[in-house]
């Protein structure tokens, strides 16, 4: 009987000690920005939301700045897959090396507006890229928006395609931003989004493009005069775990992450929009210069994506995928 009560007291430890040790579990959460971006911002949101929804049972510690991948996005997917790294968040237009269906997302002029993109993540064609996810072994929990990306250069403002002739541009390391800005005329350079400052800076590069909020948290409007408001590509954002720190968890809070997320989603939209134009107005307090394509101008930058279609088409190497996504936005 007391060797009974003896194990008894001994199981009940270490189911103790178990419970506590998942009671106080730790998920690390990396972004590729700065403390200030809308995404990292948007993490530090997510994180509040799963403390409240697991009564702080679950702990996400938001890493920004790529700083534990070394700002390597390519290396992060694989340790995401690897389990070196818990969770992250990092641009679909960067998955697109893993699975160029996520190129379609970022067709030039594919979306009207962020609602459009919005709806298109949240239906069949988002849901089918977060399962695809699986072969590559992470997890997807969301698909996030990123607001439509503007053009910043030292050079001059940009009005039309000729503008970007012969201009030197930073793009990411995708080949759909390759073909378009090849087409428009410019120097197209892909680069790691780290190098991109000290590339400006040095005049490696005439100029890059981001959401809006980019120049202001990277700075680009010490070494950039003109912002030009294009709108001419949209992009989102990945949240994956790593499947096994995802198993880990209880099914309560596995569904505390999922609400989080899709929480954080629609708290960020609203947060975007309610920052674009102070983003602008910082840019323009430190001395770039703004201007707006106006409808006409920006069915120069149209017609010239239209074009590539059939390129696009390539890039993305699932005809069908390509074709269901120009349906659901109807640019057939």
């Amino acid at each position: 009987m007391k060797h009974l009560s003896i194990r008894g007291l001994l199981t009940a430890a270490a189911m103790f000690v178990a419970t506590a040790a998942h009671a106080g579990a730790t998920l690390t959460l990396s972004t590729p920005d700065p403390d200030g971006s809308e995404i990292t911002v948007a993490a530090n949101k997510f994180a509040e939301l799963v403390a409240a929804k697991t009564n702080g049972e679950v702990t996400v510690k938001v890493f920004p700045n790529g700083t534990l991948y070394g700002g390597d996005p390519s290396a992060a997917v694989k340790q995401l897959a690897g389990g070196s790294l818990d969770m992250l968040v990092l641009a679909t237009s960067l998955y697109a090396n893993f699975n160029p269906k996520f190129s379609a997302i970022s067709i030039p002029y594919l979306f009207d507006d962020e609602a459009q993109l919005r709806t298109y993540l949240a239906g069949e064609q988002g849901q089918e890229l977060i399962s695809d996810l699986n072969n590559i072994g992470i997890k997807g929990i969301n698909l996030w928006t990123r607001p439509f990306r503007q053009m910043t250069n030292s050079r001059h403002a940009i009005e039309k395609p000729a503008d970007l002739a012969g201009m030197k541009f930073r793009v990411p390391n995708n080949p759909l931003w390759v073909e378009f800005f090849k087409k428009l005329g410019a120097a197209p350079t892909p680069m790691a989004f780290a190098e991109v400052y000290n590339a400006l800076q040095l005049k490696v590069v005439d100029g890059q493009e981001n959401p809006i909020n980019v120049p202001v948290s990277a700075k680009f409007y010490e070494v950039q005069k003109y912002v030009s408001i294009t709108n001419h590509m949209a992009d989102g954002w990945v949240l994956g775990i790593n499947p096994a720190k995802y198993d880990a968890l209880s099914d309560a809070e596995k569904a505390a992450l999922t609400e989080a997320a899709k929480e954080a989603e629609a708290w960020k939209v609203e947060n975007d929009a309610a920052t674009a134009d102070s983003s602008i107005a910082e840019l323009e307090k430190h001395g770039m210069q703004t201007n707006r394509l106006t409808p006409e101008q920006q069915q120069a930058f149209v017609a010239v994506s239209k074009e590539l279609f059939p390129v696009f088409a390539g890039l993305v190497k699932d005809q069908a995928f390509f074709d269901k996504t120009v349906a659901a936005v109807g640019k057939q």
